[in-house]
Parts: C-alpha cells; structure tokens; sequence
C-alpha cells in the first residue's frame, strides 16, 4: 500500500496471475503432462526458421523495423487475405504488424474505445479480452455460447438482445477459443447485418484460421458492409507453431489501421525485426503446408477426443481451434472444474485448464474443462493412457 491506495490500477484489479502460468507451474513442479497451455511441442518448418536465422546473422531486422512493419510482411498479409479470401488489401495503408494477436487486440480496443463505451463478447473468451477492454475503459457486455447436440452455439437473438445505445463494437473470435466453434455463414451474415443496422465495428479475432475441421472459416470483413468497419487480426504463432515469436497483424480500412497503430505505437512500437522476414516466407508455403497442418491436428482431435470420451468425460468435438471442451460431470466430479483441474496432475499425471476463468458467469462454465491437443502424438497418447485411471 502507497498512500493509502492499492498498487494496482482498479481496472485490473479483477486480473491476477492467468491461468495459464498456474497450471503450468502446477504442471512443472508434478511432471505431469501439460495440456493446459496451448502452444505445440514441436517447432514450424525448418525453412522458416532457417530464414529467421539467416536474417539475423545478415544483419536483416535487428535494428527498428519501420514501425507498420517490414514491407516485405506487409506485402505478404495482403497476398495471404487475397489467396485466401479473396479480400484485397493495401500493404502499405491496411496492413499493420503487432506483437502478436494479443497485442493486436489491445492496441485496438485502447486505440476505439472511450471510457463506458461497450464491448459485446462472445464468452467464454480468451482472458485477455476482458483485460484489454478493461484497460481502455470499456463494459463488456457477455453473449454466452451454450453446448447443444454435442457443440457449442451462438443465440442470435441474444447477440441483438446484448446491443445497446452504448455498444461501440463487437469482439468475436472464429475459430472460438476454448470451445472450437467455428461460425457458420449464416451467423457471421447476421452479424454483418446487425452491425450495419446500429453502426457498429467490428474485431475478429482469427488466429486459429488454418486450423478448421469441419465447416470453413469466413472473415466477417468479406460480407457487405464490412469490410470498412472490421478490424481483422490474426498471428503466424497458432499456423505455423511458432507461438514464441510473437507476430501478429491487422488488416482494415485505411482509417481503422491509423486509429490502431496510433495506440500500437506506444506499447511495444516495433518488435521481432528478423522473424518479421521468415513470417513473410511462411504466409507464401504452398497449400500443401496448411492442408497438412489441418489435417495433423485433425488426427490428433480425434486421438484425445476419443480418448477423454473412454475416460468418462462428455465431449464437445471442436470444429476448429487445438483445444477440446469436456464436461467432468458424468465422472462423478460434480461441477468444480478449478477443483479438478488442480487435481488432476496428482491423480492422472495431467495438466487441463478450467472454462471458467474465461467466463464473466462464472457458474456458466464451471463444469467445463479444456484440454489442447497440438502435442505429439505419443504425448497426446500417454495422456489418454494415464487419463483412463478415471474411469476405474
């Protein structure tokens, strides 16, 4: 205490130390697998990383990069939006580089949001989507995805329900972490509309967009009306399993990026020179590469699914995304997932993390549990193994 007054500023003050760092702790000091924390256990393509290493040692990118980002990466985002989805954009004036998709979020929500302004969700979310709007003073204002016939589903009527004369945008994020939702194009029409209608923006958050099973992923910036009013954002970490490197980016109208790379400018200003190089290469590797990845992910989808479904949990299959939402509550565990999951190392040798902490309602998620499958296969068998002690 300092005067009387906590350290921390009161908008964080609901933020502790994340989830993700405590169970991966836990899962340190036991030994137990670690399927808590979404990051693979293998490294991207060899020939990325050559070029990242390559670049450092020729001296490319380990001064400041220009602050948008190398052109090179820049260039590469618009050719990938345009491959991908058809979506043309300016390299020099729509294109921005962040560190990483988290950055990206928050230097946009600080750059669009006044202070009271709300923040329509889809929940449970990512925690650092409640921290960010948090920080730039904004009200979430949760729309709460529910399981049904095995997958999680978005009410369209509560979505329209949730906006108000106070909503500034809507956050969503497709492929939906944790619970592997993809949205459909019927939904992702409707939300076209309704921000058309009441004159909202848009940020979609898209990281896990290679990385979808069944349906197809459609940027919302495609449909009419939109692409003027949504901030897109993805990253090179979830696609090329190269979490640590940190680059993410954002495509928008000329305007938008402005806006965001005012705020973007002030957090880290520029960031991984080097790796900005090798990302640019990893956007052009043929269809092959992302077809392979999806369909690796997709084997060992299945592997855990199947695996969690003999140990007794109730699985929601993803759609997209590396991570499965179970229920524990046909083990017999009642409806604790914090419980279980700090458990479960000592019992099972296993690391999982609670839905919870993603909800605002926290009683909405609190019997589910998350597990991430973008390990080796013979991890993601052990776990199996060892999980099958719960249902002795």
């Amino acid at each position: 205490m300092t005067q009387g007054r906590p350290l921390l500023n009161r908008s964080l003050a609901e933020f502790g130390t994340t989830i993700f760092a405590e169970m991966s702790a836990l899962a340190a000091r036991t030994g137990a697998i670690n399927l808590g924390q979404g990051f693979p256990d293998t490294d991207g393509p060899e020939e990325i990383r050559e070029v990242a290493a390559r670049a450092v040692l020729s001296g490319l990118g380990n001064q400041y990069p220009p602050g948008p980002g190398i052109p090179e990466l820049r260039s590469a985002v618009a050719a990938h939006q345009a491959r991908f989805y058809g979506l043309e954009y300016d390299p020099d004036a729509e294109v921005l580089v962040t560190t990483g998709a988290t950055e990206a979020v928050a230097a946009t929500l600080l750059a669009l949001l006044e202070p009271g302004d709300e923040v329509v969700a889809l929940e449970p979310y990512y925690d650092s989507y409640a921290a960010c709007i948090a920080m730039a003073g904004g009200v979430r204002v949760p729309v709460t995805l529910r399981p049904q016939e095995g997958a999680y589903r978005l009410d369209l009527d509560e979505l329209r329900a949730a906006v108000t004369p106070r909503t500034r945008l809507i956050l969503l994020n497709t492929p939906h972490n944790p619970t592997g939702t993809v949205l459909t194009r019927e939904e992702l029409s409707a939300i076209a509309e309704l921000a058309c209608e009441r004159d909202l923006l848009v940020v979609t958050d898209e990281v896990y967009e290679h990385l979808v099973f069944e349906g197809e992923h459609i940027p919302v910036a495609s449909f009419p009306g939109m692409r003027e009013r949504t901030v897109t954002i993805s990253s090179a970490g979830k696609t090329f399993s190269l979490t640590g490197w940190k680059i993410g980016w954002i495509t928008a109208s000329p305007d938008l990026v402005t806006a965001v790379r005012s705020a973007k400018q002030f957090l880290t200003y520029v960031s991984g020179g080097p790796l900005q190089y090798a990302v640019a290469e990893a956007l052009r590797l043929p269809d092959g590469y992302f077809a392979g990845l999806r369909e690796d992910l997709r084997a060992k989808r299945d592997l855990l699914s199947a695996g969690l479904a003999e140990a007794g949990f109730e699985v929601y299959e993803p759609a997209g995304t590396y991570f499965v939402t179970t229920d524990i509550r046909p083990l017999g565990e009642g409806g604790d997932g914090f419980a279980f999951c700090r458990s479960l190392p000592e019992r099972c040798g296993v690391v999982a993390v609670p839905n919870a902490v993603f909800y605002d309602h926290r009683e909405q998620g609190a019997p589910f549990v998350r597990f991430a499958f973008c390990k080796r296969q013979e991890v993601l068998e052990e776990a199996v193994s060892r999980l099958k002690r719960l249902a002795v």
